[in-house]
């Protein structure tokens, strides 16, 4: 830094500082002077980070001396740290990647304390009792916003009801009526009936004309149902399910403090909120008892896709949905096998690789896994291992996810071994000697553990950490990231058909997985990677941005081509015909491809990469 923010205090005034707070209490004199003689303290201008969520483990606990700094996990904020509050004793204890994001709000000072009596200061009784303490606050800061996210019995009646009413006169016919709703997809239509209001349903419809026999050409008024049940638009929703219980209805119009009416309310928009969210989806494949249950409640899971993408859920906050329910699915697949097979000889860890250990599985996706066990002797073990994988590949398929077509699956030999055999397996893949280890690599180091009580993050990515001093595998990664180009027509404009995945989601993956291993940065999603990669960067990082608008909006694209298709009665892909997009949606397409392409330039080209 070119400048001082604030002066650097003197050792005595470190030392009073220090001794007022708590895991300093207490402390010998000497072994306090021995801390205030190792302290480095760091000046950090305003918007710089200290330490990168998914970076580099810790090797320094830091005391906040002036200014204040934020703590932020996933881009939200979990805390403000002030003068006297200390941050990294995570990491630094457990030697795994940051969980958080420290960055300075405002120019602040840092007091930096190596690692080695870091540690001895906090296995200290007062250095245990700060942890305990700070640990207790964190759970009451996660319990606080989780008591703070909506829930359905506090959601009023308007968060539910998704559209606005649909409206037809006294005289239209039964048959306009209903085509009407078949057309706007509603389930009930509001009748101007004078000064009042009916009400025709589908089970109007069913009730008086398919089995009542009431003509189709006869006014929509002889069958409607009047007066109209409503509901005030401040209801809450379980209010309104006890309204429609006594009124023995299952519609109700909801009304503004004005008497308009704003929208109708159905038991099934109820219902949804209970029945059909991710949380119950997940308690029933949690609970179910068999393999059939299992696949009954997985068969649930493409309409709660659409009810989310209908409610406006972002992208990368679907993907994560869907990458859960997957995950829900695996373990209980691995509980069924277990009390098939019998308990496991040895520890074992499931993991997930590509899009599922990046939690952005979509409804397309096929299962990538891979099973590490407890390094042993006994032949025995990877012979039970291969039938539980068998039951849970087998399982995963009917519940949706088809086999990998290269066989990335943890029935298979390559992706099934002892953890010695994987670390192995990771240290070859980063000497880059050819293009298969490379994609090997490209696929096993997306990884992420399911299941089982092997822990294999600390062996594994400790690995991965290596790759900065690696230049040859930094190269194969390069190149596979290199083979990608721009897929436009001989008019420099989309046309045809365009594969949302391979030629749009792929190379920023790519892209985003060069970048952070170039730096040791070991982030699991394609978008914290791109994150990590420009709070670590003090140069200007507007291509990382630049990358995950177009990530997301072509995350967003992809999902809706998913959401058309199955609507459509057809099984979701990724292939979309350009000349069906709306202009400004092709368009919009058209310049994330060319992010795409100009953030690709920084790649070295295939000549630089030959010995």
């Amino acid at each position: 830094m070119s400048e001082r923010l604030f002066d650097i205090e003197p050792a005595d005034e470190r030392a009073r500082f220090l001794a007022h707070l708590e895991p300093f209490a207490g402390l010998e004199p000497a072994d306090l002077e021995r801390i205030v003689t190792a302290v480095d303290e760091r000046l950090v201008p305003a918007g710089e980070a200290v330490m990168v969520e998914s970076g580099l483990p810790g090797t320094q606990l830091y005391v906040v001396h002036e200014g204040t700094l934020e703590l932020l996990h996933k881009q939200a904020l979990v805390a403000i740290l002030t003068s006297g509050e200390m941050f990294g004793h995570l990491t630094l204890l457990t030697g795994l990647a940051p969980e958080f994001t420290a960055r300075a709000r405002t120019d602040s000072s840092v007091y930096c304390i190596p690692k080695n009596l870091a540690v001895e200061l906090l296995s200290r009784p007062e250095g245990v009792k700060w942890l305990a303490g700070s640990q207790r606050e964190r759970l009451l800061q996660a319990a606080r916003s989780m008591s703070a996210l909506p829930d359905v019995r506090t959601r009023p009646v308007t968060e539910v009801v998704r559209s606005a009413p649909l409206f037809c006169d006294a005289s239209t016919t039964i048959h306009d009526a209903a085509q009407m709703m078949i057309d706007e997809r509603r389930s009930a239509i509001l009748v101007h009936a004078g000064a009042g209001l009916g009400i025709v349903t589908d089970i109007d419809l069913r009730n008086k004309v398919v089995v009542g026999g009431v003509s189709r050409d006869a006014p929509v008024s002889t069958i409607m149902s009047t007066p109209v049940h409503t509901v005030g638009a401040e209801v809450l929703a379980p209010e309104a399910s006890i309204a429609m219980m006594v009124a023995g209805v299952n519609h109700l119009p909801v009304l503004d403090e004005t008497g308009t009416v704003v929208g109708v309310l159905s038991a099934s928009n109820l219902m949804t909120l209970e029945a059909r969210s991710p949380f119950a989806l997940r308690r029933a494949i949690q609970s179910a008892r068999t393999e059939k249950d299992l696949d009954d409640a997985a068969a649930d899971m493409p309409r709660l896709f659409l009810d989310l993408l209908d409610a406006h859920l972002d992208a990368p906050s679907l993907t994560r949905v869907l990458t859960v329910l997957c995950d829900t699915m695996t373990s209980r697949l691995l509980e069924l096998a277990l009390e098939r097979h019998g308990e496991p000889p040895v520890p074992y860890a499931w993991l997930a690789f590509g899009s599922g250990a990046r939690s952005e599985l979509t409804l397309a996706s096929d299962q990538d896994n891979g099973l590490a066990y407890a390094d042993t002797d006994d032949p025995s073990v990877d012979e039970f291992f291969r039938l539980v994988a068998e039951d849970v590949n087998d399982g995963l398929v009917r519940c949706g996810f088809p086999a990998d077509p290269h066989g990335v699956l943890a029935r298979t030999p390559q992706w099934r071994m002892s953890l010695s055999q994987w670390q192995a397996v990771f240290s070859d893949c980063l000497q880059g000697r050819d293009i298969d280890r490379m994609a090997r690599a490209s696929v096993a180091f997306d990884y992420r553990q399911v299941a089982g009580e092997l822990q294999v993050d600390l062996a594994l990515t400790d690995i991965m950490r290596e790759a900065p001093s690696h230049s040859r595998f930094l190269k194969g990664l390069a190149l596979l990231g290199s083979k990608w180009r721009l897929p436009l027509g001989f008019r420099q404009r989309l046309e045809g058909h365009l594969d949302i995945k391979k030629d749009g989601l792929v190379p920023i993956q790519n892209l985003a997985r060069y970048d952070a291993f170039a730096r040791g940065i070991t982030a699991p999603t394609t978008l914290e990677r791109l994150e990590a990669v420009r709070e670590a960067c003090s140069k200007d990082t507007t291509c990382e941005q630049s990358l995950r608008e177009a990530f997301i909006s072509m995350s967003q694209l992809q999902l809706r081509h998913h959401a058309r298709l199955l609507r459509a009665g057809r099984p979701p892909h990724n292939v979309i015909n350009v000349e069906t997009l709306r202009p400004l949606t092709r368009v919009t397409l058209q310049e994330a491809l060319r992010e795409v392409a100009a953030a690709q330039k920084r790649f070295p080209s295939p000549s630089d990469l030959r010995p």
